[in-house]
């Protein structure tokens, strides 16, 4: 194994992105780790190797993103894997949430991350090889969540995105893989977390009640080891042809056969009539 190679990851001061990055550097890679922040980043990695090169990057800016990228490459001379983690939960019901507020959660979770795309595509491309990870979520899969709208709006977004890039790039030597975890241990439930409507409307208080306690109820009990999920994405780096579609959590796997029974169930309803719309012959 070639513990030797660069890893690229996003929002890695918290969450699966730090757990990830925190167990790559143990084995010996080298991980160029962004954060808006950078001393929340260094305190949170509390690792002072050469082996780590810690960033302060706003996402959303493309010079920023470009600048990044490229102290990566110059500090380790190339970069193999890049892990698109940024990302943020929105919580409220689309009648909600403001213009502003909806394009501010697409602009992190989706456009950031075309951002890093854009700008480590070049360097990829250059040396015929890497691996890039798009961090959706089941909620990327599966929209059944009332309240979190948007933020599965995001995350369908990174579903669609990242399968036609698996085929645009595949000639290039460059793996993806699309990440749908289930509920993880992490901080993402934190109230510090979501961003929740500025304007609430009444009407829809019982929804957000019951999201609200839903989220308390999980959040520090989730059934997901994200240390384990580390591990899982390690091992799928190293393989030649991995699978685009990586779905993580036995959650996360009961939510998608939940989904695709649903949506078997709704074609047989009208293929009939769906299918009998061709031109007469």
């Amino acid at each position: 194994m070639n513990t030797r190679k660069t890893w690229f990851i996003t929002g890695a001061s918290k969450g699966l992105g730090l757990t990830l990055a925190k167990k790559l550097l143990a084995q010996g890679y080298n991980v160029a780790a962004t954060s808006r922040t950078i001393d929340a980043l260094k305190t949170a990695v509390a690792n002072e190797t050469s082996n780590f090169l810690p960033l302060s990057m706003n996402i959303v800016d493309e010079t920023d993103v470009q600048k990044a990228i490229d102290q990566a490459i110059a500090h380790f001379g190339s970069i193999d894997v890049v892990v698109n983690n940024a990302g943020y939960g929105l919580m409220g019901g689309l009648e909600e949430l403001s213009d502003k507020e909806a394009r501010a959660n697409f602009d992190v979770n989706v456009f950031g991350s075309l951002n890093v795309i854009r700008k480590a595509l070049p360097h990829l491309r250059s040396q015929q090889n890497g691996h890039i990870f798009n961090i959706s979520s089941i909620g990327g899969f599966s929209g059944g969540f009332p309240a979190f709208g948007i933020y599965c709006a995001t995350k369908f977004a990174v579903h669609g995105f990242t399968e036609s890039l698996s085929h645009e790039v595949k000639p290039f030597g460059i793996n993806v893989s699309l990440v749908m975890p289930g509920y993880f241990r992490t901080n993402f439930l934190d109230s510090v977390s979501i961003v929740t409507p500025k304007n609430e409307i009444d009407a829809y208080v019982n929804v957000r009640e019951m999201q609200t306690a839903h989220q308390q109820e999980i959040n520090a009990n989730q059934p997901g080891d994200p240390e384990k999920a580390a591990d899982v994405m390690i091992a799928v780096a190293q393989e030649k042809d991995p699978a685009v579609h990586l779905f993580l959590g036995a959650d996360a796997y009961q939510i998608a056969d939940n989904k695709i029974a649903l949506i078997k169930k709704d074609m047989e309803t009208y293929r009939q009539t769906a299918t009998a719309t061709g031109f007469d012959s």
